[in-house]
C-alpha cells in the first residue's frame, strides 16, 4: 500500500476554478473520506489523483514518486465508480478476471486473485453469473472485486454507492469499512452523503467551491467544526 499527496493543487477549465490550492496528505491505510455538495471539487481531485485529468499546477505523490506525468494505468491505482460499467456477456468471473488477462497476468495467478476477492466479498457463489442475474447490491459488490483482484496501492471509490436504496447502502457500507480493516489499503472514497462520511472514514476533508474547508478526524469534524459551513453540512 501506499501514502498519497495532493501537495498544492489547482485545476482550472477555461475560466473555471474546480480546484484551489488543495493539499491533503493521505496516510497509508486510511479510509480518507472527501465529502461535500455537487460541484464542490472532490470528484476532480480523485480524477486528478487517477490521472485522468491533469493538473493545472501542483503535484501528486502516489508514495515517494511524482505521478504528474505518469499515465494512469502506471500509477498503481483501481478505481470503483458509481456505475458498476460489468461487461454483460461475462460472467462474474470473467468480469474479475478480464483486467488482468489483459495485463498478461498468468492463469494460475489471475485464479488465486479472483477466487480470493469473491472470497473476501461473498460473491464465491456467483462466480457463473452474468450481470442480469444479479441484484444491485450483488453487482457493486462484483464492481470493488474487480478493483481488488488488481492489488493496487491505492483504491479511488467515487459515489460507489449511490445507486442502491438506502437499506442496501447501509449494509454495502458495512462491508466495505470491514474489507478495508481486512486488507489494511489505502482508500480515497468521495460522496455528497454526511452519513456516510461520518461513519466510514478515518479522516474526512470536507470541500466547498474547490477549497477544503477541514481536514480532521469524524469526531472532531462533529464536535470543533473549523467555520459554519462545516458545523451546518
Amino acid at each position: 500500500m501506499a501514502s498519497v499527496t495532493v501537495e498544492r493543487v489547482t485545476k482550472t477549465y477555461g475560466n473555471v476554478l474546480a480546484v484551489d490550492d488543495v493539499t491533503i496528505e493521505i496516510r497509508d491505510k486510511e479510509f480518507l473520506v472527501l465529502v461535500g455538495p455537487s460541484g464542490c471539487g472532490k470528484s476532480t481531485i480523485l480524477r486528478l489523483i487517477a490521472g485522468l485529468e491533469e493538473v493545472t499546477s501542483g503535484n501528486i505523490y502516489i508514495g515517494d514518486r511524482l505521478v504528474n506525468d505518469v499515465a494512469p494505468k502506471d500509477r498503481d491505482i483501481a478505481m470503483v465508480f458509481q456505475s458498476y460499467a460489468l461487461y454483460p456477456h461475462m460472467n462474474v468471473y470473467d468480469n474479475l478476471a478480464f483486467g488482468l488477462k489483459l495485463r498478461k497476468v498468468p492463469a494460475a495467478d489471475i485464479d488465486r486473485r479472483v477466487r480470493a476477492a469473491a472470497e473476501s466479498l461473498g460473491i464465491v457463489e456467483l462466480l457463473k453469473r452474468k450481470p442480469k442475474e444479479l441484484s444491485g447490491g450483488q453487482r457493486q459488490r462484483v464492481a470493488v472485486g474487480r478493483a481488488i483482484v488488481r492489488e493496487p496501492k491505492v483504491f479511488l471509490m467515487d459515489e460507489p454507492l449511490s445507486n442502491l436504496d438506502a437499506k442496501l447502502r447501509v449494509q454495502t457500507r458495512a462491508e466495505l469499512i470491514k474489507l478495508h480493516q481486512r486488507l489494511q489499503t489505502t482508500v480515497i472514497y468521495v460522496t455528497h452523503d454526511q452519513v456516510e462520511a461520518m461513519t466510514m472514514g478515518t479522516r474526512i476533508a470536507v470541500m466547498k467551491d474547490g477549497v477544503v474547508q477541514q481536514l480532521d478526524t469524524p469526531q472532531r469534524i462533529y464536535e470543533q467544526p473549523a467555520n459554519v459551513f462545516v458545523a451546518q453540512f
